[in-house]
């Protein structure tokens, strides 16, 4: 036995999440792809047995009364909003993580023009690859930049959904597109800037973005933050309201393990919530649903982020998943976070011939998020003779190795183990 693999035994037995790893469906699998979709949590086929036999199968439209299906947004928004750092209220679940973040930034624009019709020199925050390189015109769209903002930033390195929707809000709201880099938004703020989308955690190298100082400086240019919480929501502390968010928008299926699919959510700060204007406003937003008024009004708060009918079948799977979180300090699960990825890295160092990778992942752990990314040449190849092996991740094109560290279920022995397959496999 290696002194790694007493070393990844000690740190089982010392590890105070160890025993939620036993409310998941698991078998012998390294599974270090939770950062794409993860794990079952083991209560939500039974949940969802009773969701479709007895509340669907027995009560049917009753259910949308008795069994809470009318209120569901808002309450699983509640349930996912102490792991982002927000108070209840602010969060409603509901459409794909794409959707969402149409919604956000095209409102983001909205409360930007609309600040700056009042006067506002201020921010309307707290007080406190793009499919183009270049940017993108507004010739020919409809409307006025009232406000002078008339440019939208949006993360350069920005998961690719993110870079098609901003460029058709900019076309929609009559902006221009520029695409930098997060390390260059402060010095591309200005106050023509109107709305800055961002990526809290880089989906390829697993990169943390500085939230609280990005927010911040997007506030001292008068714009609007827009965050992409996708791959860090439940993997580490995020702090929505003590760093004065304006707006922010993830998914449910990686690390909140809501399964294929399962709704998003959108974060719409306090303060911000009376001038929240949705460009795709619907019956299930409006302040009287049942009127069925042809003039739309806007609900009070978070819900003016609803459009439609909720998913409630993907939805109760989610709310039964997020029960794993029940007693769970997202403290823990950062701090756990960070010593799988430090030891995985020991681990790669030590069995994997040298040269034959390298990590883009930073070291710092002030700048990682919870996966570990390495560039490997034959990297397709290599990634699909780990998943025979029984260690999986996955690859990114053209030669990025990426594992994703779930540390609600993944424990350090598998850490080591899928960093010695690695090694021989490279040998």
């Amino acid at each position: 036995m290696s002194e790694l693999t007493t070393r990844a035994g000690a740190l089982d037995a010392a590890d105070e999440l160890a025993g939620v790893r036993k409310q998941f469906v698991l078998d012998e699998v390294v599974y270090l792809d939770g950062n794409s979709l993860g794990a079952l949590p083991a209560n939500v086929p039974g949940h969802i047995e009773d969701v479709v036999r007895r509340q669907w199968g027995e009560l049917r439209i009753r259910s949308w009364d008795e069994s809470g299906w009318w209120t569901a947004p808002e309450r699983i928004g509640d349930r996912i909003a102490p792991l982002v750092g927000a108070a209840p209220g602010q969060i409603v679940v509901g459409d794909s993580t794409s959707v969402n973040v149409f919604k956000a930034l095209v409102a983001a624009v909205r409360l930007a023009d609309s600040a700056g019709a009042a006067g506002s020199a201020g921010s309307v925050g707290s007080a406190g690859s793009v499919g183009s390189a270049g940017a993108v015109g507004s010739a020919g769209v409809a409307g006025s930049v009232g406000s002078g903002r008339d440019e939208i930033l949006v993360d350069a390195t920005t998961f690719p959904t993110d870079g098609y929707i901003a460029e058709s809000a900019a076309r929609m709201t009559g902006r221009t597109l520029r695409p930098v880099t997060p390390a260059e938004v402060p010095g591309a703020l200005s106050d023509r800037t109107a709305a800055v989308l961002l990526n809290h955690v880089d989906y390829r190298t697993g990169r943390l973005h500085d939230l609280p100082s990005l927010t911040t400086a997007v506030h001292a240019a008068g714009a609007v933050a827009v965050w992409d919480l996708c791959h860090s929501a439940g993997a580490l502390p995020v702090g929505l309201d003590e760093h004065g968010v304006d707006l922010a928008v993830g998914c449910t299926y990686k690390y909140l393990n809501g399964g294929p699919g399962s709704p998003a959510y959108l974060y719409v700060r306090r303060e911000l919530q009376d001038r929240f204007d949705s460009p795709l406003p619907g019956w299930n937003s409006h302040a009287e649903p049942f009127g069925m008024r042809p003039a739309f009004e806007p609900a009070a708060g978070a819900l003016r982020g609803r459009v439609g009918t909720p998913d409630i079948l993907s939805m109760l799977a989610l709310e039964a998943a997020l029960e794993v979180w029940d007693g769970v300090r997202i403290e823990a699960v950062r701090a756990k976070s960070l010593a799988l990825t430090d030891f995985f890295l020991e681990c790669v160092a030590a069995y994997v011939p040298e040269g034959r990778v390298e990590s883009v992942t930073p070291v710092a752990h002030s700048e990682r998020g919870s996966q570990v990314a390495l560039r490997c040449d034959d990297a397709g190849d290599v990634m699909k003779r780990l998943i025979e092996r029984g260690v999986v991740g996955d690859f990114r094109h053209p030669d990025v190795l990426r594992f994703g560290f779930t540390p609600l279920y993944v424990g350090f022995a598998d850490v080591e183990r899928a960093a010695r397959v690695l090694g021989e496999v490279l040998r």
